[in-house]
């Protein structure tokens, strides 16, 4: 079994569903309010675990009530907890989410994920440095995600980078990054405005991988521009999509899976989670995963 481990956010995730979404002023009535463990980070240590990975979670919450059902989540998804710093300077992150027409809205609250420090990554520096594969997202310090990444390139370890919510790259995080994974909105402001996003893309081959939802994923080879289809599925609700890809990724990566096969992993993971309602509870087992049959 491979190890991944996760330096990120950990949020509570504040669900409401609804017909219709509402515009700026409106009002509408709902049909369902959930409350569910989330964030990037947490959410991707989670779909690692669920799909065979080891996974370790790195990352800072609140003393609080949403801190504490974070943690025994965690612990319940079999992600190890043992790097997660606890802070009084502010409450675990929370996220509202609005699920309406088939699609999602969030607001996002750093809270105790902006609390994490370059001391608290040196603290967890074996347990990172002893990955096959460490993921990293935008929801922590940028600066933190940066010195990550240079450490885990010093010490050849790999990168999985998911740039959201998006900001532009510094060159030396791109190049110290082995898998970045924006979808199509988040590469444009990645790297910058592009002309052409294909030859782009073929600057970073075998590193940049877009998902394009329905479009299915693009990434270049080396040698040929790749489009691995997406499955056709009834959406249910689109959150955690993203970061079921990405722990997916990561899991099929760290079993040995090649570039493309963990790629197609990947993806059918996501299409699966899209059945059901949640992030992380929509997020597939390895034995779900296996059994699945699509229409």
């Amino acid at each position: 079994m491979g190890k991944t481990v996760v330096v990120g956010s950990i949020n509570v995730d504040l669900v409401f569903t609804s017909e219709i979404r509402p515009k700026a002023g409106e009002t509408v009535m709902g049909s369902t309010f959930s409350t569910i463990p989330g964030g990037k980070g947490a959410n991707q240590a989670v779909a690692a675990s669920k799909l065979g990975a080891s996974s370790c979670m790195v990352g800072c919450i609140g003393n609080d009530q949403n801190g504490e059902f974070s943690i025994n989540n965690l612990n319940l998804m079999n992600v190890d907890t043992s790097c997660i710093e606890k802070t009084d300077n502010a409450p675990t992150g929370v996220a509202n989410i609005v699920v309406a027409e088939h699609d999602n809205s969030i607001i996002v609250i750093a809270g105790a994920n902006y609390e994490i420090t370059k001391e608290d990554i040196d603290n967890c520096k074996d347990v990172i440095l002893s990955a096959d594969i460490v993921l990293l997202q935008l929801e922590i310090p940028l600066d933190v995600v940066e010195y990550t990444a240079d450490m885990c390139r010093k010490n050849n370890v790999r990168v999985l980078l998911n740039p959201a919510p998006a900001v532009e790259l510094p060159k030396t995080l791109i190049e110290n990054a082995t898998y970045i994974t924006p979808n199509e909105h988040e590469l444009n402001i990645i790297l910058g405005k592009q002309n052409n996003v294909d030859e782009t893309i073929k600057m970073y081959p075998n590193k940049i991988i877009v998902t394009m939802g329905s479009k299915g994923v693009k990434y270049f080879d080396g040698s040929e521009m790749k489009i691995v289809p997406s499955y056709n599925v009834e959406v249910v609700d689109t959150t955690g999509a993203g970061d079921t890809f990405c722990g997916g990724l990561a899991a099929a990566l760290v079993r040995g899976d090649k570039l493309e096969d963990a790629i197609k992993f990947a993806n059918k993971a996501a299409a699966i989670s899209i059945t059901k309602l949640g992030a992380q509870s929509g997020m597939p087992t390895l034995e779900e995963f296996n059994n699945f049959k699509f229409k």
